[in-house]
């Protein structure tokens, strides 16, 4: 895995890129043995319900499966990590790393019909530069110059290694300007609930908690595409209802799951295709999160007395029969950075108590340290409420801290609490998206400290060594020097401990088997289904 991780980063490299590109140019990224066939709908299943639909302001599977069927972006990436082209039907990196060139196709449209031009992508990128939460990702973007209507020269102060990641469709949206204006509106636009984008299909309406609708972009600019006439997004709110309507053929498609009973019924339907890893791209980490901004978080000593307390492999052998994979700090496992090299906080009561009774939190006559607030994510409910109940049994009975559940109302009642820091501690799953400087930095800069703004470093951590040793790696072209630079970073933060990563969990994908042209990207289904059409007509 590592090797394949690696190889597929080098070839992103600015030494290499140019040459690998021109080879891309001539490959088609979805490749169907029969001619695909146009018309009807696809029912998708999807927990949450997105706070809005525009991913340039908003990450995380919610928005991100909606928004990139409603905007395009300028390129894709299939399922062997290789870029291709999208609104941008070429790009060269210059040979100093410090600049990237995009051709824009020039029959691409709005939903409204106005034509897409540098000017839209200009202002996408320094949208996204300015309000994504994932500040590091174009944090290195000093201006895009726009010297004509289909030419755009994105000006870096440094290199960046993932600049071609970057352009995915779920990361970099292209939005159009004449309806947003200037950057500053973006952020509370009420185009991001009813938007204009230039996707394979348009929104038809948005009921919260119910549905999205979506039909076919008739205007698209890649002919023939989408195939679908209708995408249909029904908002599901439990295991329960999601397996019957795959069951039934009320629901086709579901976005994601990671219920270990729900993966090994739905592998028993004939009718079904299931795949386990649909998302080799992102990388989750499922962890407990701290705002050290409160105690006793604010002490190290309390949260490393939590993280020794808690057994990583009970959860990974209970939860998921093994079908998870323990974490041990901020990058996956599954990415060439990663480093073992680390503290494995295995289970010891006996030194979490030392902790405890060090940092001032001794028992009091009912055995009683202290008590915290603990949520969770509630897009998946039922494994997250699990764990936390596990983690609040393990802390009570062995170290006397009471970790009072909280259950939130929704998805978007929780992102509301911990991005504006009122939280003690979450468990919730993070994306690394291919590349640290896309998924990980985020969590850890302290200039990305920003309220109100989800999965960004909401826990309030900062640590200068930390920080200049993600600026290194952000603009480092060598592998060999990017990993030491990683690894020491690594060590710092599972030392630190701003969050506790726990495991690292599946991400299936589940669809009919009349279906084709799905799991076409490393991104899963975060990426567009223009390339998706009934084989037969489904039940």
């Amino acid at each position: 895995m590592v090797n394949h991780w690696l190889t597929r980063l080098k070839i992103v490299n600015y030494a290499i890129a140019t040459l690998f590109l021109c080879i891309l140019q001539c490959s088609s990224f979805a490749a169907e043995s029969e001619v695909p066939k146009s018309g009807g709908e696809l029912v998708v299943g999807l927990y949450s319900t997105p706070s809005n639909l525009n991913p340039a302001i908003q990450s995380g599977l919610a928005t991100a499966f909606p928004g990139t069927q409603i905007f395009a972006g300028l390129l894709r990436f299939d399922n062997e990590w290789n870029p291709h082209p999208y609104l941008a039907e070429k790009w060269e990196i210059s040979k100093d790393g410090l600049s990237v060139t995009l051709t824009l196709v020039k029959n691409a449209l709005f939903h409204d019909k106005k034509p897409i031009t540098s000017e839209d992508v200009a202002f996408s990128i320094m949208t996204v530069k300015a309000l994504h939460p994932f500040k590091s990702m174009m944090a290195s973007v000093k201006r895009v110059d726009t010297p004509n209507p289909y030419t755009v020269i994105i000006r870096l102060k440094k290199p960046h290694p993932a600049i071609l990641l970057s352009m995915s469709p779920a990361l970099l949206p292209i939005l159009p300007k004449h309806i947003y204006g200037t950057i500053e509106n973006v952020k509370n636009h009420p185009a991001n609930m009813k938007p204009i984008g230039s996707g394979p299909f348009k929104l038809e309406s948005f009921v919260p908690g119910k549905e999205i609708r979506l039909v076919k972009n008739d205007d698209f600019f890649i002919k023939g595409r989408p195939y679908l006439d209708r995408l249909t997004i029904k908002i599901i709110r439990n295991t329960l209802e999601e397996s019957l309507g795959m069951e039934t053929g009320d629901i086709q498609m579901m976005t994601s799951f990671q219920d270990l009973m729900e993966l090994n019924h739905l592998q028993s339907l004939d009718h079904l295709v299931v795949i386990k890893n649909g998302f080799k791209g992102i990388g989750p980490i499922y962890w407990l999160a701290f705002n050290l901004r409160k105690k006793p978080f604010n002490d190290v000593r309390v949260r490393k007395a939590i993280a020794y307390a808690i057994d990583r492999k009970f959860i990974v052998d209970t939860t998921f029969k093994g079908e998870a994979v323990m974490e041990t700090g901020p990058i996956s496992s599954a990415n060439p950075f990663y480093s073992s090299d680390v503290n494995l906080y295995e289970q010891d009561f006996e030194k979490a108590n030392q902790l405890l009774d060090e940092a001032g939190y001794k028992r009091d006559k009912t055995g009683k340290r202290f008590s915290f607030r603990i949520t969770y994510m509630p897009e998946k409910t039922g494994i997250n409420q699990h764990i936390t109940d596990y983690i609040g049994e393990v802390l009570l009975r062995n170290l006397g801290v009471e970790a009072i559940i909280e259950h939130p109302a929704n998805f978007n009642e929780w992102i509301k609490n911990v991005s504006n820091w009122e939280f003690d501690v979450t468990m919730d799953d993070v994306f690394n998206w291919g590349d640290p400087v896309i998924g990980v930095h985020r969590t850890y800069l302290s200039s990305n400290i920003r309220k109100g703004v989800i999965w960004s470093n909401t826990q309030g951590y900062s640590n200068a060594t930390a920080d200049n040793l993600m600026e290194q790696a952000a603009s480092e072209l060598d592998f060999q020097k990017r990993y030491a630079l990683y690894k020491q970073f690594q060590e710092i933060i599972v030392d630190e401990l701003p969050v506790y990563s726990l495991f690292q969990p599946f991400f299936a994908i589940a669809y009919d088997k009349n279906l084709a042209g799905a799991n076409q990207s490393i991104w899963g289904l975060m990426t567009p289904l223009d390339t998706v059409y009934w084989k037969q007509k489904s039940k």
